[in-house]
Parts: structure tokens; C-alpha cells; sequence
């Protein structure tokens, strides 16, 4: 067993660097010409051999392999066409100002082109500058693409920026493509008249993967190649305990259960991350066990772990408000929840009775780990207990805080499930 965990670190590390690395992450989409890396692909090589304008967008979730898509085309045009092509990439985060973002344009294009940039220049004398080495690289056969990150960003205010850019491509000596990148399925409809009809109007879109093109990204992730610097004995027998992993009810549960709450490539690539790093040691191989920890630790939220500590008067208190919220009391305040707990203890007659003073102590440390809240910020010159609060806990997460505290009274528990309130 102790031989194993070399083995097994190695395995680990190959594994992450697998993770990591967005070109092998995405690579089977090469193998098929109905990807949107393809169409992408095609759309700016046949750009770069015709000498050719365009435009195009890409839509979809933030984590859903957009970036990545955009990064693998540049590396293939790269390799095919290494001196025809020159890369100017804009952040709608960094450079939404027009005047920002072509002083940056106009600084890239003298990087990329050994040129010197002036630090002084005017943004009319940099938007000018951007004119001219679009026809100059045209003359050249050399096409700009330029990769807006948060598109819709730069659709915002007069869109000068996206106005220039276009309107410069319209003329037949330059030799551009314009790809936007935007989580916004909308953003072209944020276009301006006069830019929308200077834009090509395609758009690439990024939908979330079925359950079953994200098991097939698991397997291609997970499975080990023979090539992968490893004993040859240890891949087999890693390999042959992964199918029985794949076909099990509970792992394709814990996927199916990732797939509603964040569909996304790069949500299934940290739950995978995090099951590397759950792998056992000892075996040297990846368990169930291994997806089961991954899946609760991605599940772990800090307000659920403050819920668990909480004394019982505490409970009492969040279970008293909860009750006055249900009785669509819309504004109440520490006096308020104390005559809700008293209604409570006179009703039930239980033993957890505590004087105002130890109830106040308690208020004052649920305000301070900020699971209840006050309703406003007027009235800071009241006294803390004639303050309004609110509730900061869901139904949901107060139901489970009780249902997991092993120290909870029956009665707390039959108040919350029975009648919201008597």
C-alpha cells in the first residue's frame, strides 16, 4: 500500500494538469464539425485565406467554454497562418471607456507591430492610428481579429468604439474580424442602429451540456491514456475500476444533481478537481467515496455551518421570528420576539425559560454573525431592542439547521413543522 501513494501523487498530478489545462479540457470538440469551435473556426480561417470582414458573437452562461473555444481557434490559426494574422484583445471590465479601450487597442497594434506607442496621443489621433494599420495589414494580407470580452459592456453609452471598428471594416483595403463574447443571450439587441447594421449579424451560441455529453467529458477527463507517464500496470487497473464508477445510480445522481444546480463546463471541472484531490492514497485509485466528499464539500455553505453552532435560546429566537414572518408581520423588533417566546413558553410550559437579559445577550449574537439583521439603517439612535429586524435565514436552511442539531427540543421542531403559528 505504501508503494502506491508515489504512484498515486503522480496519477493526482497528471489528472489536475489534465483539469487545468482548457486545451485538453475542450479538445474533443476538434473531432467534430458541428461544434461551435468549428463554425468558429471556419468562419475566421475563411476570413484570413479570402481576405475578407466579419463579425460574429458568442453567447451563453458564464463557466460554459466560450474563452476557451475562442483560444483554441487562435492557436490553430496561429500554426496555419503564423505570420497572417495579428491579436488585439479587449475587456468590457477594463476598457468600456471608448477613450480607454482604443488607447489600448492602438498600444497592442505597436506591441504586435514593433512599434513605438505614445502615451500622449489624443484619442482622435489613436483612433486615426487604428484606421491606418487596418489598411496598412490589409495591404499586407494581414488580418486584425479583435476579441471583446463582456461585449455587452461595450454596447453601453454612445458605442463610439464598436461604431469605429465597423465602420472601418466597411472599407475594402481592411481586413478584420470582430469576435464578442458576452453572457448576455441579448446583447446584440443593445447595438445601436448604426452599429447593428454594420454588424454581420452571427451569432455562435453556448447552451449547457445533456447529462450525457457531460458524462462523456468526465470519461475523457478521468480515463487515463497509456502515454501518460505512468506505470503500465497501474493505468490498467485504474482504468478498470472507472466504468464501474461511470454506471453506478449514485454517481450518475451526484451528476445529475450537479447538471440542475450549474451545468456549466467549468462547474463539472472543480467537482472533478476536488474528487482528484479526494482520491485514496492508500488504493491509489479514485472510489466513490471520492465524488460523495467532493460532491459535500462543494455543498458546504457557511451560514448552515454558523445554523449548526447555534445554543437552543438561539434557535428559539430565529424560530420566533420565523413564526412572526409567517403571520405577515412586516415590521418587528427584539420586544416583539420576546412576547412571541413568552406565548411559547406559557403554551408549552418547557424548561428552556430564560430571563430577557440572557434572551438580549443572545439577539446581540445573532446580530453579530449576521443571521438576522436590522430592517434599516434609520432609528441608530434607538435602543437596540425598539430596533426593527429581519430574518437573514431561509425556511429551508432554518428547517435543516433543526433537523441536524442533535441538542434541538422536540417542541422547537414541532413548532416549526406543524402550523406556523397558533
Amino acid at each position: 500500500m505504501a508503494a502506491a501513494a508515489p504512484v498515486a501523487s503522480q496519477a493526482q498530478a497528471v489528472l489536475r494538469g489534465r483539469l487545468c489545462d482548457p486545451g485538453f479540457v475542450h479538445s474533443a470538440l476538434r473531432s467534430s464539425s458541428d461544434t461551435n469551435y468549428s463554425k468558429l473556426k471556419y468562419l475566421v480561417a475563411s476570413s484570413v485565406s479570402e481576405a475578407c470582414n466579419n463579425s460574429v458573437l458568442l453567447l451563453g452562461p458564464r463557466g460554459c467554454g466560450k474563452a476557451a473555444v475562442v483560444d483554441m481557434v487562435l492557436e490553430d490559426l496561429k500554426k496555419e497562418h503564423p505570420d497572417a494574422i495579428s491579436v488585439i484583445r479587449l475587456n468590457g471590465m477594463l476598457h468600456s471607456d471608448d477613450n480607454c479601450a482604443t488607447k489600448e487597442i492602438a498600444r497592442q497594434l505597436c506591441l504586435e507591430h514593433q512599434l513605438s506607442f505614445s502615451k500622449m496621443a489624443s484619442s482622435d489621433d489613436n483612433t486615426e492610428f487604428i484606421i491606418d494599420m487596418l489598411r496598412e495589414c490589409g495591404l499586407a494580407h494581414k488580418t486584425i481579429l479583435f476579441i471583446l470580452e463582456e461585449f455587452d459592456l461595450f454596447a453601453q453609452g454612445k458605442q463610439r468604439l464598436l461604431y469605429s471598428l465597423l465602420d472601418a471594416m466597411q472599407s475594402l483595403t481592411s481586413q478584420a474580424v470582430v469576435i464578442g463574447v458576452s453572457c448576455r443571450l441579448d446583447a446584440d439587441q443593445l447595438l445601436e442602429k448604426r452599429v447593428r447594421s454594420r454588424f454581420s449579424h452571427r451569432k455562435l451560441l453556448f447552451v449547457p451540456s445533456s447529462l450525457e455529453d457531460t458524462q462523456r467529458l468526465v470519461e475523457h477527463l478521468l480515463i487515463l491514456a497509456n502515454d501518460s507517464g505512468l506505470p503500465a500496470n497501474y493505468i490498467t487497473d485504474y482504468n478498470s475500476r472507472l466504468p464501474n464508477i461511470f454506471s453506478d445510480k449514485k454517481f450518475k445522481g451526484i451528476l445529475k444533481y450537479l447538471m440542475v444546480a450549474d451545468a456549466t463546463t467549468s462547474s463539472i471541472l472543480r467537482f472533478l478537481f476536488r474528487a482528484v484531490s479526494y482520491m485514496d492514497m492508500e488504493s491509489g485509485f479514485l472510489s466513490m467515496e471520492s465524488f460523495v466528499k467532493a460532491l459535500s464539500s462543494m455543498q458546504r455553505q457557511p451560514k448552515m455551518d454558523s445554523l449548526q453552532d447555534l445554543s437552543i435560546l438561539e434557535l428559539y429566537i430565529l424560530v420566533c421570528m420565523h413564526r412572526l414572518e409567517d403571520k405577515e408581520q412586516s415590521s418587528y423588533n427584539f420586544t416583539s420576539i420576546m412576547k412571541e417566546y413568552r406565548s411559547i413558553q406559557d403554551a408549552y410550559k418547557t424548561s428552556d425559560k430564560y430571563t430577557s437579559t440572557v434572551c438580549f445577550r443572545a439577539f446581540e449574537h445573532l446580530l453579530d454573525r449576521e443571521l438576522i439583521s436590522f430592517g434599516d439603517s434609520r432609528g441608530r439612535n434607538q435602543a437596540l431592542e425598539y430596533r426593527p429586524v429581519k430574518l437573514l435565514v431561509s425556511s429551508r436552511e432554518l428547517a435543516q439547521s433543526l433537523k441536524l442539531n442533535t441538542t434541538c427540543p422536540a417542541v422547537l421542531q414541532k413548532l416549526f413543522d406543524r402550523e406556523r403559528y397558533m
